[in-house]
């Protein structure tokens, strides 16, 4: 039976310190996230092209934070062996890097959209979208600060707090169809709007699906609650050549 070294007081702070880098990357990693939605609203809600191009390509950073911190993280469970909680959290780390690279992904998305979006005369006040992106950026901004505090409570209060951005999806889910169905020539610039708020209505679910690991870091257990969803169009869908589908169930 191989033997192993005690631990000594270097060796714990060396791993303290790692834990600790660990956590400040997927602070980073947050707070690019952070940057990119707000930036690519506002790219969205000013018509700027040019925003909205530097944006996509900013996103690379995002894809090779998350490599850092997977790389970081499989380096101490392979090293260190952590249990309990420690354990917990490096695994949680994991699966969270791997959300916030596709939230990461979803505001490039936007990014995109608005380049075809800008293509076209403007068709409708954009006040929803933006309100249902400050929605979900405080959820993130919540969710980090949960995870750095260790905070179950302000987790479980995240996890909750999605409901609101399905029901302004739903909201303007409704508006914009029949925006498209008084004009049809709305309906292809309509569509990539629904497009962007989809995004962010599935911005929304990744944030709750944090939220819901976090809980588990600092709990040991998963939330006990059914998971609130209030979006009522999943049957109803929107091809990318603008056409308009609703199936009934």
């Amino acid at each position: 039976m191989a033997s192993h070294e005690p631990s000594t007081p270097h060796t714990v702070s060396s791993y303290e310190e790692e834990l600790t880098r660990l956590n400040n990357l997927i602070l980073e990693l947050g707070g690019l996230v952070e940057a990119q939605l707000s930036g690519a609203i506002r790219a969205m809600t000013k018509r700027d092209s040019d925003a909205a191009e530097r944006l996509i390509v900013q996103d690379l950073r995002i894809d090779e934070l998350e490599e850092t911190v997977n790389d970081l993280a499989v380096n101490i469970l392979a090293r260190r062996q952590p249990v309990a909680g420690d354990l917990r959290l490096v695994v949680s780390v994991i699966k969270i890097a791997g959300d916030l690279e596709r939230l990461g992904d979803y505001a490039k998305n936007i990014a995109k959209r608005t380049l075809v979006i800008n293509q076209s005369p403007p068709i409708a006040p954009l006040t929803t979208v933006p309100r249902m992106s400050e929605r979900v950026q405080r959820m993130l901004d919540q969710a980090l600060t949960a995870f750095v505090q260790g905070d179950d409570e302000l987790a479980e209060k995240v996890w909750a707090a999605d409901e609101e951005v399905d029901e302004l999806y739903n909201s303007f889910f409704r508006e914009l169809l029949t925006y498209m169905m008084e004009d049809p020539r709305n309906i292809s610039a309509a569509a990539h709007l629904l497009f962007v708020a989809k995004n962010i209505e599935r911005m929304g679910d990744l944030v709750t699906n944090i939220a819901e690991r976090i809980y588990f870091t600092a709990t040991g257990h998963q939330i006990e609650a059914e998971r609130p969803k209030r979006d009522v169009t999943s049957l109803t869908d929107v091809s990318d050549d603008g056409a308009v589908t609703t199936e009934t169930p």
